[in-house]
């Protein structure tokens, strides 16, 4: 290394783990290296105990990444296992590192690893916090993250509202809003008709795509019943709602509502898990991605689609709004089935072609290098 690079190792998922945390830590490590840094990440061995997992698996059937040491290390319940590694990463005495925090259940882990990382009183730690606040909350919230916070020097936040969240429990904490970079590592844009054909979509419909995780705060009920508004409407048309993502929370409420409003003809649910190398496929697919949440920070599908320039309808809540200008990049609906059902018509009144060059200006802000020069002005102050 030269004498201006850095040590640097980023805490948190990564692979054989799997989901956008994952991606994220892996493509950042990646950002770091590409800079003349050497970075390696820790991740877990045991990242949640089944109760708090809702999906099928924890864990990618993809390859690992190139070029990127995984030290797959951190057992997220025991105690003698935060000990042991905070210890290791103490004596390798990193210049920083990077820990993500998006669960409180994390914190005592996280927190005392940490500690014991501080007493060489030479590491500067910084956080990228997706979440301060949860959206589903628990018992121990609090006081978890209380605990966390502590041996933080230093927090980037991804969205506004994750920002304030963070003062207002300390606002002692240096911190700074830094948008979250585009997802460039799942390939590059394909043309919608090969898409389609990968993925068994016929070309001549209309498709709004709804991307990730099914869980509450998604919304995505609130999209069922917009499509029910649209479909009294007879304003459906050709339209097609392609819902990809595995259930985070149980489905049969779902079910029974596409049941009840009868849309089940308007939609192709695609709810196994979708691996990295199918990603593309699904965003370059769409005519428009929707985000129908009820609450948000930021979220990891809008860069997912700047990425692959699809405009966007969102829901005026958390951060989307300050990622998606209104009439630019996409359309901002209230969290409601009614102005949802009025922004999807509104959107192919006017069309994409006006939207994708304002994307295509829009995403040249959210690049690697200027989050990596953030984390590094941080740790240098």
């Amino acid at each position: 290394m030269s004498s201006t690079s850095k040590n640097i190792i980023i805490i948190g998922p990564a692979h054989p783990l799997r989901g956008g945390l994952a991606s994220y830590n892996e493509r950042l490590a990646k950002a770091f290296i590409d800079q003349g840094h050497h970075c390696e990440i820790y991740t877990f061995s045991l990242q949640y105990p089944g109760f708090l997992f809702p999906g099928t698996t924890q864990f990618s059937t993809e390859p690992a990444p190139e070029n990127v040491t995984i030290h797959v290390d951190i057992n997220s319940v025991n105690p003698l296992n935060w000990i042991s590694v905070g210890n290791k990463l103490k004596h390798i005495k990193p210049d920083i590192i990077i820990v993500r925090y998006w669960l409180p259940f994390m914190g005592p882990c996280l927190g005392t690893i940490l500690r014991k990382v501080k007493k060489n009183h030479h590491t500067k730690i910084i956080c990228i916090a997706d979440n301060i606040i949860p959206h589903e909350k628990r018992i121990g919230d609090v006081a978890f993250t209380n605990y966390f916070i502590k041996p933080i020097d230093a927090f980037v936040t991804m969205s506004k509202k994750v920002l304030e969240d963070l003062q207002n429990i300390d606002a002692s904490k240096k911190a700074k809003f830094v948008p979250h970079p585009l997802y460039d590592n799942f390939g590059e844009k394909i043309s919608k008709q090969e898409a389609r054909k990968k993925i068994g979509i016929e070309d001549d419909v209309k498709i709004i795509l709804f991307f990730g995780f099914i869980r509450k705060y998604k919304g995505l009920d609130l999209l069922f019943e917009a499509i029910k508004l649209l479909k009294e409407k007879s304003a459906i048309g050709n339209m097609k709602f392609l819902i990809a993502g595995e259930f985070y929370e149980d489905r049969k409420s779902y079910d029974e509502q596409i049941e009840k409003l009868d849309i089940k003809n308007e939609l192709i649910l695609r709810t196994d898990f979708i691996p990295d190398s199918e990603v593309k496929n699904y965003l370059c697919a769409a005519d428009v991605v929707i985000q129908p949440y009820r609450n948000a920070t930021q979220s990891g599908v809008t860069p997912l689609a700047y990425h692959f320039e699809i405009p966007m309808i969102v829901t005026n809540v958390g951060g989307l709004p300050s990622l998606v200008p209104d009439g630019k990049v996409g359309l901002i609906a209230e969290p409601n089935p009614l102005d949802i059902a009025k922004r999807i018509m509104d959107y192919f009144a006017i069309g994409a072609d006006y939207f994708v060059p304002f994307l295509i200006e829009e995403k040249k802000k959210y690049s690697w290098d200027v989050m990596v020069n953030e984390i590094l002005e941080l740790s240098a102050t």
